[in-house]
């Protein structure tokens, strides 16, 4: 009699965890799970939601053999545990396992709402572990609510899905809800290192980072395309072995490629895109992986700019972002690709207003600080220049303003202002303003008539003031009479005498 072989059972299966300690990246979920364990706060209904190939149903069968062991619950279990071993193999008949994408009928519902009723065969607890919960019909769903409500104490109910946004909130909130993350990649490569160092697998860590990358936070897929190489390589696996399998593209090309974008150099990024026609590279996996090379370059690139915004970056991330559909659904993916690329350099040219007024407000403001900096230096560079105060200043201003506009509105009368080439040189209205404005000097006569101009009443003085005004005024050129009349609209309430030499 001829002797069969044993069946051949992949690595996903031979390597999938036994014990909640080899469970991989989920230590949030092993932790809580553990606690409810020890302090019996075992709920009735569980929600573990999660990417797929992340431990939900392994979890829920590690769970299941925790309550229902010989001598638990508790959260290890030892390895010659025959109900444990049950559970593991699917064999144990108080844990059952349903299909929620092929029994997701309101009939079937109800029948398993029957069969609660009844007590366990051999274990602590029935339960049910349902796959893919999110299949269920409406119906279905309505048909377990009160059943999930209120279930009979010997029955627990765990739900799996990858989809919780398609579960019913009526069925969400009356579960605990568990999040399972995507695995990290070096958690991955660890795992599969572990895995090849077993099986007696050469590999090469560039390769294990690939397989990794690929599996995108699944360790199932990673041990699946694993599984795949050792079949294609045997016991020498490269990274060229991936790259060629998978049509993947090496990281120093893709870091490449992601300058060319950023550089916007139009004819190496259509050859690059040839050269990936010509390879069979898969092309929406390597903008996959060129998305995380610019998103790895922005974050850089903020660190060490201590917190500024690469706005190129930002814009190149969000059009290959907009592209994967694209080139993933597309009849063209080579045209695609590269229509992609390009849209992305175009966008990593163009600025946002915002963006250019805070330039703009930027370069004023240097502006200005540099025309006042050069002004500090030119007042410290000529220190002999006497230096004036602010009204003198101010009355130079408006005289300077007065005179030039004078002459502006005398020329064309025909007569000639002369300017002055110097500063010490006085101006023919000054010098007839001089000349009106006498300065007495200063004696106590002045001051008697000074005290005795006080003594007189106030609407005398006023009189005698006015016709002071008058004859100084009809004193002044008629350019500057005219110009304070007719655009300025003076009205002289006094005439003081002004110092040639302050005029520039």
């Amino acid at each position: 009699m001829e002797v069969t072989k044993s069946s051949y059972q992949v690595i996903a299966r031979r390597w999938r965890p036994k014990q909640f300690s080899e469970l991989v990246g989920q230590d949030h979920v092993v932790r809580t799970l553990g606690n409810a364990i020890e302090m019996d706060r075992i709920a009735h209904a569980y929600l573990f939601v999660g990417p797929r190939g992340t431990g939900k149903t392994t979890s829920a069968r590690l769970f299941a053999k925790s309550l229902n062991w010989e001598d638990g619950p508790s959260l290890d279990v030892p390895s010659d545990s025959e109900i444990g071993q049950s559970i593991m193999e699917g064999r144990c008949l108080d844990v059952i396992e349903i299909d929620g994408a092929s029994n997701n009928s309101v009939d079937q519902v109800r029948d398993l709402r029957d069969e609660c009723q009844y007590a366990p065969a051999q274990c602590r607890f029935k339960i049910y572990v349902i796959d893919e919960v999110h299949m269920l019909s409406q119906a279905a769903f309505n048909a377990l609510l009160k059943t999930l409500e209120e279930p009979p104490s010997h029955v627990k109910f765990v739900f799996a899905t990858t989809e919780a946004n398609k579960v019913l909130p009526t069925i969400v909130s009356r579960c605990q809800r568990f999040e399972f993350r995507s695995i990290p990649v070096d958690l991955i490569v660890s795992k599969l290192q572990e895995i090849c160092d077993k099986e007696e697998i050469t590999v090469e860590p560039k390769a294990l980072q690939a397989v990794a990358r690929m599996a995108q936070g699944g360790m199932r897929d990673a041990q699946s395309i694993l599984d795949q190489l050792i079949s294609f390589c045997g016991t020498q696996i490269s990274q060229s072995n991936v790259l060629d399998v998978y049509g993947l593209v090496s990281r120093s090309r893709i870091e490449k490629l992601g300058d060319h974008i950023l550089h916007g150099k139009y004819d190496l990024i259509l050859e690059e895109a040839d050269a990936f026609a010509h390879e069979g590279v898969d092309f929406y996996r390597a903008l996959l992986d060129l998305a995380d090379y610019i998103r790895e370059f922005l974050v850089e690139s903020m660190k060490a700019d201590k917190g500024s915004y690469p706005e190129q970056a930002v814009r190149v991330l969000d059009a290959l972002k907009a592209g994967e559909a694209l080139v993933r659904s597309g009849l063209s993916e080579k045209t695609n690709f590269e229509v992609t690329l390009l849209r992305a350099v175009e966008a990593g040219k163009s600025r946002s207003i915002d963006r250019v007024i805070r330039e703009i407000s930027g370069l004023a403001s240097e502006d200005i600080k540099k025309k006042s900096t050069q002004a500090r230096v030119k007042s410290v560079q000529s220190p002999n220049k006497p230096s004036v105060p602010k009204d003198e200043a101010s009355e130079e201003s408006v005289s300077r303003s007065v005179y030039d506009t004078a002459s502006d509105h005398v020329k064309p009368e025909g007569l000639v202002v002369e300017e002055p080439a110097k500063k010490s040189q006085v101006l023919p209205e000054k010098v007839e303003m001089q000349e009106v404005e006498k300065v007495e000097p200063t004696n106590e006569n002045n001051l008697t008539s000074e005290a005795a101009k006080a003594e007189e009443p106030e609407s005398k003085r006023r009189v005698k003031d006015q016709k002071l005004i008058d004859e100084r005024t009809a004193a002044l050129p008629d350019g500057v009479r005219r110009v304070l009349k007719d655009k300025f609209r003076a009205d002289f309430v006094s005439i003081e005498k002004i110092d040639p030499n302050l005029l520039i």
